[in-house]
């Protein structure tokens, strides 16, 4: 017979009894909450069920008070359920609907408390006194006869002020600074469930960029055998025309990686001044891509005295070959000198 008119998620809380200060979550996950009405009753409803178990029933009277204590935290008490329900949302704008809602149905319900007194004062020739009359006694009857009899006294007024005195005290003596830490605990939950999302996807970029450095390390190791081998063949191996042509251009090779890697090694420190997160593999981080830049450097100087010792040895060649021409020079000049001694010898001879 109940229609749900309004629905929203929301964690539920109520007030501790016992303290009367502090709010006991009513589950750890946040709730459907929702606004019902009751046709035949002419009743409105807040209800919020957990499983097979409901954790707000509460009855919208016109003496109610929707209260914003935080931008996503408000509550309301309820004499009948003698507790005070709170409400922690996801956003302002929730907070914002569902306190629209509560005025709306807090109005209509004050609208059919009032058409049903009108209603029983028509109906009841009891009731029918002019404005001038006095009461001889000050209850009033709201039912008929066979039923069970609801009265409105000054004994009623007086309890009802009482009441509320005592449910404001209850809402005064909360701490202010409390009722804001429960209001905003589930959306420090939420930002930290993303903030835990956004730290294994560091994680898994730190373990990636890690293996990037090894692979650079290795390279770095490669290049570093190279660069040996092409000492070591640059001071043995002088005599080749070849060996020089292949010597510039794996030199060229060699630079023109090490550029590359400079270039890997700035693309990463973008990507990490962008996406990492974590300050102590930060860190790491960058100390090992100070030392890839180190190592870089040291190789750069090797290269450069790679390319000086060959140098020089080519220099010392071209000496060497200059010397060997001069060497066949004077050869020639003695062989052609014997050459002139033998021709005179042998003309001696014949004479």
């Amino acid at each position: 017979r109940e229609q749900p008119i309004f629905s929203t998620r929301a964690h539920v809380f109520q007030i501790d009894p016992a303290t009367k200060r502090n709010w006991i979550p009513a589950s750890k996950h946040a709730l459907t909450v929702s606004y019902f009405y009751d046709a035949t009753r002419n009743v409105y409803r807040i209800i919020s069920v957990g499983g097979t178990k409901a954790i707000i029933n509460s009855t919208i009277t016109p003496n109610m008070t929707f209260t914003k204590t935080s931008q996503k935290f408000g509550q309301w008490a309820d004499s009948r359920a003698n507790t005070v329900y709170g409400l922690g949302f996801a956003s302002e704008q929730h907070l914002s609907q569902f306190a629209e809602k509560f005025q709306e149905v807090k109005e209509a319900a004050r609208l059919a408390r009032e058409k049903s007194q009108d209603k029983t004062e028509l109906t009841n020739p009891a009731l029918n006194i002019t404005s001038h009359q006095v009461l001889p006694s000050p209850i009033i009857s709201s039912n008929g006869p066979g039923e069970d009899k609801l009265f409105r006294s000054q004994s009623a007024d007086v309890e009802i002020t009482t009441e509320k005195e005592r449910l404001k005290k209850m809402l005064s003596e909360g701490s202010v600074s409390e009722v804001q830490w429960e209001a905003e605990f589930f959306s420090l939950q939420d930002n930290n469930n993303k903030l835990v999302a956004a730290l294994h996807e560091a994680n898994a970029n730190v373990d990636q960029w890690k293996k990037q450095l090894a692979a650079y390390q290795e390279e770095t190791e490669t290049l570093r055998q190279r660069v040996a081998e092409l000492e070591s063949q640059g001071a043995h191996d002088s005599s080749s025309e070849n060996n020089k042509e292949d010597l510039s251009q794996t030199l060229e090779e060699l630079e023109l990686l090490i550029k590359t890697k400079d270039e890997e090694i700035q693309m990463l420190k973008s990507q990490k001044c962008s996406r990492w997160e974590a300050e102590g593999e930060r860190e790491e981080t960058l100390q090992k891509l100070q030392e890839l830049e180190a190592r870089n450097a040291e190789l750069e100087r090797r290269l450069h005295l790679a390319e000086q010792t060959l140098a020089e040895t080519l220099a010392e060649r071209e000496k060497m070959q200059n010397e060997v021409t001069k060497v066949a020079e004077i050869m020639d000049v003695k062989i052609f000198e014997l050459s002139e001694i033998r021709q005179g010898l042998a003309k001696l001879v014949e004479s």
